[in-house]
């Protein structure tokens, strides 16, 4: 009877769906009998904390069974997780309990809406331009003089990590040779696409260095190190593995744009090729070891959108709205004795017209429960002004003509208007309560409730003036015909600004509406419908008259003598209420 009981367990569990693992069963007097709970999705998976059966018997002259998904022979030791840090990084360990990953169940596909989504916004590339460091061309959008080396690191910080947790001992889904087969096969995939668009669509980068940008290297490399720790820990241990992740391969591409490295179709590609490299390597390998160095299956292999609602997205969108600006004619602030009555004010006032945004952005939240949640959203939005280049160049061919008055004879001389940003840009951050209603395990309605800041950078032409500065020439106090200034002799060359527009910073209230899909594992598509609310005052300073004080510092000493001080620019401003929407989509980590 004895001899029967671990025979007759065995059975018990394998009718009660558990099932039973025998353990090291080669000239022992006892067999430790692990019970692992069979999930609802078909397979098996080892918890850390499964209970342990102990039963006293003799030496079994029979191979022993392991009931579940396989049958491993009396030469088999049977996997046991390791208790401490493992070096050994050649030795395999297999757990037969975890069901082998199949080729096409494990895809998800997601890289490759990424990749096409960065191909649309190379489109609207310059939307998001940098630093003005490019001889190439003259436009400058978002100026900001960042530069941080960070993203160097941080590209290969989620693989580290990973190799972290296993050389600490941590369980994964693969055990070191599966792992490295893995991980290297990404990464000859990863250095193939990028490395042969690279040379071959010879993007300049933003920078005007080498043209090599589209698609981004660093964030392929980042995403693809994020991918990795996804499918080792985020998928068989917690998800938060994943979010982590991602949040860093995310910041990675979001420096490479601020650093002038890069423009936003290089990172969104970039992202696309290093997610699709992975579950193409991971994949192959797949199909080479089957179930050969598995150590854990996956929590679940579909996401269940009324017990995960949280999440984590990566969105782009087009931005509609507002499409005029009008600001007053400006006033020069000129006195009556120079202007002989007529208007100080400029001809005509100041008329924008928008075009349709580029939006992109990165959003999270955490619910309590399935229905209610608190979260934030960064984003940054840009919309090109129509028009702005033809006015640059009215305005050049006006100073052009300015130097033809017979009052001034100049006869070196060269003056050209620089468009240094020709797109509003705003940067937002909104924080607040984020709603769900899943109506089913694979789809859910969502809403919001934001407050948030908005700041807007300015769009500006700047001048500059190369030639011989004038004098004021004191003949024309005894004859009429003579012109009141001549060249001196003297070549300068002077810059000032020309034209700025700009915006205050201002609180904005934001809502909007989703619709979430639960794609595989736990990525999900969203799109959705954001609609922004604020009051902004928009101010531009017009200095046409700025070149006056390189050309000839005797005409503002003899403009300041009737009291008009030339080189004080003329402003005008306008209040505007923006009423902002948002039509896009998003790819989201779900948890």
């Amino acid at each position: 009877m004895e001899r029967l009981l671990p025979l007759i367990v065995a059975i018990a569990c394998a009718m009660c769906n558990v099932v039973v693992q025998a353990q090291d069963v080669e000239n022992v007097d006892s067999i430790d009998l692990a019970l692992t709970i069979e999930n609802v999705d078909g397979y098996t998976s080892q918890p850390d904390d499964a209970p342990v059966l102990t039963v006293a018997t003799e030496v079994v002259e029979t191979s022993p069974v392991a009931v579940g998904y396989a049958a491993p022979s009396a030469e088999l030791k049977l996997y046991e997780p390791p208790k401490a840090p493992d070096f050994n990084f050649i030795k395999s360990r297999t757990n037969p309990a975890v069901k082998p990953y199949r080729f096409l169940d494990d895809q998800t596909w997601v890289g490759i809406p990424l990749f096409f989504a960065g191909m649309i916004a190379k489109g609207e590339k310059t939307a998001f331009r940098q630093d003005y460091n490019n001889p190439n061309t003259k436009i400058r959008l978002i100026k900001t003089n960042f530069h941080n080396e960070i993203d160097n690191y941080t590209q290969y910080l989620p693989l580290a990590l990973t190799i972290g947790l296993k050389i600490g001992g941590v369980e994964s889904r693969s055990d070191w040779p599966r792992f490295w087969a893995s991980a290297a096969a990404s990464s000859a995939i990863m250095a193939g696409l990028v490395n042969g668009i690279k040379y071959t669509a010879s993007e300049m980068r933003p920078d005007g260095s080498t043209r090599n940008s589209w698609p981004s290297g660093h964030t392929a490399t980042a995403f693809l190190a994020a991918t990795i720790l996804h499918k080792e820990y985020g998928l068989t241990r917690s998800p938060w593995y994943s979010v982590g992740a991602y949040t860093v391969a995310t910041a990675t591409g979001v420096m490479r744009v601020l650093n002038n490295r890069h423009w936003i179709s290089d990172v969104l590609s970039g992202a696309g090729i290093g997610i699709l490299s992975v579950e193409l390597g991971y994949g192959l390998m797949d199909l080479l070891f089957k179930n050969r160095g598995l150590q854990r299956g996956d929590l679940s292999v579909y996401p269940d959108l009324r017990n995960n609602p949280s999440f984590f997205a990566i969105s782009m969108g087009i931005g509609l709205g507002n499409k005029n600006l009008t600001l007053p004619a400006f006033n020069f602030d000129i006195p009556s004795e120079i202007l002989d009555g007529e208007s100080a004010s400029s001809d005509e006032p100041l008329q924008l017209k928008f075009r349709s945004a580029t939006v992109v952005g990165v959003e999270g939240a955490y619910f309590f429960n399935p229905y209610i949640g608190v979260g934030g959203r960064l984003r940054v939005k840009a919309t090109p002004i129509n028009g702005w280049s033809k006015f640059a160049l009215s305005e050049e061919e006006d100073m052009q003509q300015f130097f033809n008055d017979p009052l001034f004879i100049n006869s070196s001389q060269n003056i050209a208007l620089t468009i240094e940003s020709d797109h509003i840009t705003e940067f937002a951050a909104d924080a607040g309560v984020y709603f769900s209603w899943p109506f089913s395990s694979r789809f859910a309605l969502g809403a919001k409730a934001l407050i948030g800041r908005s700041v807007m950078d300015d769009i500006d032409i700047n001048a500059s003036y190369s030639g011989e500065q004038l004098k004021f020439n004191e003949e024309c106090m005894f004859d009429d015909n003579a012109p009141m200034f001549t060249p001196s002799g003297e070549m300068v060359d002077y810059k000032w600004d020309y034209i700025d527009v700009s915006a205050s910073n201002s609180m904005k209230f934001g809502t909007g509406i989703s619709l979430t899909y639960a794609h595989k594992n736990n990525f999900s598509w969203r799109v959705f419908c954001d609609y922004d609310y604020s009051r902004k005052t928009f101010k531009a300073i017009y200095h046409p008259l700025g070149l006056m004080e390189g050309l000839s510092p005797d005409v503002v000493s003899f403009m300041e003598v009737f009291g008009w001080d030339m080189i004080k620019p003329a402003v005008s401003s306008v209040k505007k209420n923006l009423h902002q929407w948002v039509l896009g989509g998003a790819l989201c980590v779900s948890f």
